[in-house]
């Protein structure tokens, strides 16, 4: 029989027990109730948000670019609507059905079959392949038509680079093509705008311009279900183009370039005297930037990579050549500042110079007798500038080459391929090649050879300076529209005495148009376009005995191993305007080959000027 004792302590427990699991649900009942009311009300906008995230998709479409336009305001690089193929993987139920549809609707190649499902693989389900970013007509109708049965494929209308004068602006703007992942990751811009087959520059101002270039994406926000499908379009914000620019040139000129070096190697340059602009910089042989836009073809690559000229170099800005005689009105300028020589200084040219056992030829083989600084210039007299240099030095004489512009680059950053050329000195050659310098190499560098080296922009900011009157100027290729055109400046004077700068533009005005003068050939009378220059023959390679006694016409001489020509001049003589270079590689001589280009360029140039300074006055009183 159980007491009463042990009834009592078996409620008393139960009731123990009772309580604590009453206790304890009465606990997890607040718990949950404070948790959920933490949920719903303290946290409702974060996991309203995180909801949403679920919910709403975003995508990035390509962001338009700014265009280049010339000084004209003609569009030189602008966009172009394109025909597109876009598919999303995640919305598609037999993908390699779907594909091989595609692939007998377009033609495609076993190639680009294999592309597409490459792509497949390496994109994420909801992220949009691109099967082709370049459809014609024909083809952009025809997979229109069989849409019904493409689910998940969609053709778009999209915008393009479009380069309208092909080569003409190819290595001043350079080209676009599909961001790779060097662009990607060396460029925070590109990066955080970065979409499937986004173009960005790759070289020229389409390169150093990208980030303002570069505009802001479009973009669309879809509702998508569980699966991320797309449900509905929920609202669609719309980008901002990139910023214009409007450059220097004048088109007209620019292909005028191009016709006269067409089929040649080589360089022409056009810059104001006054306001440091360039009218016309051309680099040829050139290619045409629209086939890199799309990807360019195996064939088409081949052609431009191996072709012997190298259209892929900038032979403006990263050509660097003996600048031959058009170094002479430097040389002569030097010796006129320091004082070594004066107007009626003469030397006895014989035809070649004897000095310490080495012969230094002129290259009249008879000689031009006696010749005073004037009539040395005209008729290129090499005897006459061995002299002077010798007397100088090539240390007073680079310094006052790299005064004119010669050894630094003429645009600083702005193209990242411009050379800086080479402007030696005694102290030069002993740091980089551990030798003193010698008198023979003082002597040759007076003519332009040796190891002097120049780029043809700078040799057209060296005339266009000497053509100003000897006073520093700021090449641009860039239009700034807030501020008007800069004038020279005139508190900075390259010369000691300005007399010198005169007596330089006068022998490089009999040079062209004086009888015996070597570019007199090209003159032109009227003074509306009279100009003077220089011209110029680089060495490439050393004229032997033999060659001497062969003298060969250029026509007979292997190509490669034929003189470059060269050609500086200004013009208007009487009120220069404009100056301009001129190189022609393995052209023979300059007299025959580059001088006559600049009688067809100055017409134009000059014709052309008072409708840019028409323009000019016009934009800034909009402005």
């Amino acid at each position: 029989m159980f007491n009463q004792s042990d009834n009592v302590t078996k409620v008393n427990l139960i009731n123990r027990r009772l309580f604590i699991i009453s206790a304890a649900k009465i606990v997890i009942f607040f718990g949950l109730t404070a948790r959920l009311f933490s949920l719903q009300v303290k946290e409702k906008n974060k996991y309203l948000t995180l909801s949403d995230k679920n919910r709403i998709r975003e995508w990035k479409l390509p962001p338009v670019r700014g265009e280049f336009q010339d000084y004209f305001g003609n569009v030189i690089a602008g966009n172009n609507e394109v025909y597109q193929l876009h598919m999303i993987p995640e919305e598609i139920e037999d993908f390699r059905y779907v594909v091989l549809r595609i692939k007998q609707i377009l033609d495609l190649s076993e190639k680009d079959f294999q592309k597409i499902i490459k792509k497949k693989k390496e994109v994420k389900p909801w992220e949009t392949i691109i099967i082709s970013d370049n459809l014609n007509w024909e083809q952009f109708s025809k997979v229109n038509s069989y849409l019904y049965d493409l689910t998940g494929v969609k053709s778009v209308l999209s915008v393009s680079r479009i380069y309208p004068y092909k080569e003409n602006y190819t290595h001043v703007l350079g080209y676009v093509s599909q961001a790779n992942e060097e662009d990607i990751y060396s460029n925070e811009v590109i990066k955080e705008k970065f979409v499937p087959g986004i173009r960005v520059g790759k070289i020229g101002l389409e390169k150093t311009f990208e980030k303002q270039l570069l505009g802001d994406n479009d973009i669309q926000r879809f509702e998508v279900n569980a699966y991320g499908r797309r449900i509905s379009q929920l609202e669609y914000q719309k980008g901002s183009k990139g910023k214009n620019f409007r450059l220097t040139i004048d088109t007209e000129i620019q292909q005028l370039c191009n016709e006269l070096l067409k089929d040649k190697a080589g360089s022409i340059c056009v810059m104001d005297i006054f306001s440091g602009e360039i009218v016309a910089m051309h680099s040829s042989p050139s290619f045409d930037p629209n086939l890199f836009l799309f990807g360019i073809n195996k064939d088409d690559w081949q052609l431009i990579r191996n072709n012997p000229m190298k259209p892929l170099v900038n032979k403006t800005l990263q050509g660097n050549y003996s600048p031959g005689s058009t170094i002479k009105p430097i040389v002569a300028l030097s010796a006129l500042e320091n004082g070594i020589v004066n107007t009626n200084f003469t030397v006895h040219c014989t035809g070649k110079t004897e000095m310490y056992g080495q012969t230094y030829h002129c290259w009249k083989k008879k000689g031009h007798g006696f010749v005073s600084l004037r009539n040395a210039m005209k008729q290129s007299c090499d005897s006459y500038f061995y002299e002077i240099a010798r007397r100088l030095g090539v240390d007073k004489l680079s310094e006052t080459a790299k005064k004119f512009g010669l050894g630094e680059k003429v645009f600083g950053d702005l193209f990242s391929i411009e050379k800086k050329g080479l402007i030696p000195n005694t102290q030069w050659k002993k740091n980089a090649l551990g030798k003193g310098w010698l008198l023979g190499e003082t002597i040759i560098t007076g003519i332009g050879q040796g190891y002097i080296q120049t780029t043809p922009i700078q040799l057209c900011l060296m005339t266009a300076q000497i053509a100003n009157g000897g006073y520093k100027i700021y090449p641009k290729i860039v239009v700034d529209e807030e501020t008007k055109v800069q004038e020279i400046d005139k508190f900075k004077p390259l010369f000691n005495k300005s007399k010198n700068i005169r007596i330089v533009q006068d022998a490089m005005f009999g040079s062209t148009n004086e009888v015996m003068g070597t570019s007199y050939r090209s003159r032109i009378n009227n003074p509306k376009y009279q100009f003077a220059g220089k011209t110029g023959t680089a060495q490439v390679k050393k004229i032997t005995e033999r060659d001497r006694e062969l003298d060969l016409k250029t026509f007979e001489i292997p190509y490669e191993e034929r003189d470059h020509a060269l050609y500086v001049a200004f013009g208007p003589y009487k009120h220069p305007r404009y100056a301009l270079s001129i190189i022609v590689e393995h052209g023979g001589n300059g007299s025959t080959t580059a001088a006559p280009m600049a009688k067809k360029l100055f017409k134009l140039v000059i014709d052309r000027h008072k409708k840019r300074e028409q323009y000019n006055n016009k934009r800034y009183l909009d402005i």
